[in-house]
């Protein structure tokens, strides 16, 4: 299955702020060379952008280090909790993921300090209120919004309160409690930006894996050690600078462990957040080599996709530019189905006096119009809104005085 594109590159981090949105290729060589920005669903960009500064600098052998203790597994957490436990792939993976458009993550403290339902602890402020913002302005957020907490920490390059934002690929840093409603009234309702605080543009990709143990042993077992095998492998392929992961809180399906969402934009700069599951180590370099490197969905993990329909599951199995067909194809039906409700309501007239007709009028030239491109060379389609006897009426009048013209140019050479 391919996501939309022959083949991906991986751009760089490192172009400056007053240079334009033009980023160095590295690995995966293409003849792109500029990504544009990802459209957002609503105009969530202020007139000047500031680029993120992506901390890639440190060696991804020190992260290695910090998260080499957490992938320590015995054999018996694992036959139970495990990639080598009994319900491993014993469940249908495709559409198990609700349908939603957009993805906001939290940074806020480290999977071991997370409370089993961290979004509604008291005694973690930042995360309830960002929870119950989203939930007062529910029915004002134009699409359906997602909330996931994930870690931050040293050499990670966020900080507690940073906020990423997909598909649109932006971030907002250190927001504090006093910031939660204002920010989510500004951003996520009124599709503009946030007054108190600096709008960064992110790129890359971003590699997000369930790692919430204190609410599903079998992520907080699986988790850490795909992590950690991320790493490794990014490290192989000099790819630090380029693709980002972080554990991240509950997402939904923990029998799916290990459980792993991409958002990676292709080579059109569209974002799509690509849910995976049944993860184990041995899948890592499938999902480097193919998803993220050639734009590949590896369907056999493949659980459901930001922006896309649950019942999409089946019409998924093309190339992700279908994507946006399928949304275009949405609103279209949605426009014509607008259409006829208003033609409907336009015939119920008062006193069986109806407009239809008039709406029936209007569109012959269109009709016509049609007719005439259908069948080029048939005939010709009649100008404006002329009926045919009118053209007809028309034609026999010039004809008539053309007629008369020469009888009385005769007339006259005779005389």
């Amino acid at each position: 299955m391919r996501i939309a594109h022959p083949k991906r590159h991986f751009v760089s981090a490192t172009a400056s702020v007053a240079q334009p949105f033009i980023f160095s290729t590295k690995s995966f060589s293409s003849k792109r060379k500029s990504l544009s920005l990802s459209p957002s669903l609503y105009p969530l960009y202020p007139p000047t952008l500031t680029l993120s500064p992506v901390s890639a600098s440190s060696k991804m052998s020190d992260s290695l280090e910090n998260c080499s203790s957490l992938s320590t597994v015995s054999a018996v957490d694992d036959a139970k909790f495990g990639f080598s436990r009994p319900e491993m792939y014993s469940s249908k993976l495709s559409d198990s993921v609700d349908p939603y458009d957009r993805h906001l993550f939290l940074c806020y403290k480290t999977p071991q300090s997370w409370p089993s339902k961290v979004e509604g602890s008291d005694s973690d402020p930042l995360p309830k209120l960002f929870a119950s913002a989203l939930k007062n302005f529910k029915d004002d957020i134009p699409v359906k919004t997602k909330l996931t907490v994930f870690e931050g920490g040293e050499g990670s390059g966020f900080s507690d309160g940073d906020v990423l934002i997909f598909p649109e690929m932006i971030k907002y840093r250190e927001l504090k409690e006093s910031d939660v409603n204002a920010f989510v009234e500004d951003v996520l309702v009124k599709g503009q930006a946030y007054g108190s605080g600096v709008m960064e543009v992110m790129c890359g990709s971003h590699v997000f894996v369930c790692v919430h143990g204190s609410r599903d042993k079998r992520c907080g077992v699986c988790g850490p050690v795909l992590i950690e095998k991320l790493k490794q492998e990014i490290e192989q392929r000099d790819l630090n600078d380029q693709i980002f992961v972080s554990g991240c809180s509950h997402v939904g399906g923990h029998k799916y462990a290990g459980n792993a969402i991409i958002f990676s934009p292709d080579s059109e700069g569209k974002v799509s957040g690509h849910w995976y599951g049944y993860v184990k180590p041995e899948d890592v370099p499938s999902l480097l080599d193919q998803h993220i490197g050639k734009g590949e969905v590896i369907e056999r993990l493949w659980r459901g996709q930001m922006g896309v329909p649950k019942d999409a599951g089946k019409k998924h199995k093309q190339p992700n530019g279908t994507v946006s067909e399928i949304t275009e194809k949405k609103s279209q039906e949605s426009e014509n189905q607008s259409t006829k409700e208003n033609f409907t309501s336009c015939c119920q007239g008062a006193n069986g006096v109806s407009c239809c007709r008039d709406a029936s009028t209007d569109e012959k030239p269109k009709s016509a119009e049609k007719s005439a491109k259908k069948g080029q060379g048939e005939r010709l389609c009649w100008p404006k809104t002329w009926e045919q006897s009118d053209v007809l009426a028309a034609a026999a009048v010039v004809g008539a005085v053309a007629t008369i013209l020469v009888a009385y140019s005769i007339y006259r050479r005779s005389h």
